[in-house]
């Protein structure tokens, strides 16, 4: 794989690392709306106390499972080190996320060990010709 086509492999992952781990902090506090909101239906004090708590829980499992991931899309646009370990991480991580998780988990692993990703993470520039 040449530098422009890695370059661009590594962009693409780091955005898709972006929307999808985005997207779980959406579901997350999607889910913290949809519980609070039917224990406020509900009527019952103790009903929205309970499903409260669940949701709030719940959102913030998430958050803590998905800011991770957001930073490691983050460290793979800016190039950095950092970002191509924790790409690995979460990319093994994902693995048993099926079928998108799986998916994201395969190529980032397959991207992060090509010839030259650890080069082109460190900061070391090739020459210009």
């Amino acid at each position: 794989m040449n530098k422009s086509q890695f370059d661009q492999h590594a962009k693409i992952l780091g955005w898709l690392f972006i929307i999808m781990h985005a997207l779980g902090l959406v579901i997350g506090g999607f889910v913290f709306l949809l519980l609070a909101g039917i224990g406020v239906v509900s009527g019952e004090p103790e009903a929205l106390g309970v499903l409260g708590l669940v949701g709030l829980f719940v959102a913030l499992v998430t958050a803590v499972l998905s800011i991770p991931g957001l930073l490691a899309g983050y460290g793979l646009l800016k190039r950095t080190s950092w970002g191509r370990i924790l790409a690995i991480i979460i990319g093994i991580l994902n693995l048993p996320s099926f079928p998108f998780g799986t998916a994201l988990g395969v190529y980032a692993l397959y991207i992060m060990f090509q010839d030259g990703a650890e080069a082109y993470f460190s900061g070391v520039r090739e020459p210009e010709v």
